[in-house]
């Protein structure tokens, strides 16, 4: 009776590895892929003064910023930032809570998002978060977390908007 109970405790482990296993793989294969097209950064996001960070990428695209939750399933970005109504509003260190759940080098940027800002949301195509527990309505605000050098390529990349787009970043 003792043999079979370790067999079967041998085995349960055994599976709970290969299934740990796959899932690490799966998360390396998610975020393998994500970059590889480039203009990927690590980010934080915070969607308001009392939410809880969450890790994950920032991908630059032509006219959005995607940003994917770094645990998510899918492709697609969890939240789209249009070019056009993301403007840096201002830059702080984080503090030694925010240092501890982000990581070290990182700087939180408050972002406000324009008036036309309806995309902020899931990928276009899917419906847009909005209401309480989702993402702030147009006019709102989010706070990025980002490294120095992300910092200045998302500056960059809203300084380089077409004429006439974008109203630039107050930093």
């Amino acid at each position: 009776m003792g043999g079979a109970l370790a067999l079967d405790a041998a085995w349960l482990f055994a599976a709970f590895l290969i299934i740990l296993t796959l899932a690490a793989v799966g998360i390396a294969a998610r975020r393998f892929l994500l970059e590889r097209g480039g203009g990927t950064v690590e980010c934080g996001l915070r969607r308001g003064p009392d939410a809880s960070w969450r890790l994950g990428l920032a991908s630059y695209r032509p006219e959005e910023l995607w940003w994917f939750g770094a645990l998510g399933l899918t492709m697609r970005p969890d939240v789209v930032f249009p070019r056009r109504d993301l403007t840096v509003v201002s830059r702080r260190p984080p503090t030694e809570s925010e240092a501890a759940s982000l990581g070290p080098g990182m700087i939180v940027v408050e972002c406000r998002l324009g008036e036309d800002s309806g995309q902020f949301g899931p990928a276009p195509g899917q419906a847009t978060v909005s209401g309480p527990g989702g993402a702030p309505g147009p006019g709102g605000s989010v706070e990025l977390a980002l490294g120095e050098e992300a910092l200045t390529g998302l500056l960059a990349w809203l300084e380089a908007a077409p004429p006439g787009s974008h109203f630039g970043a107050a930093l």
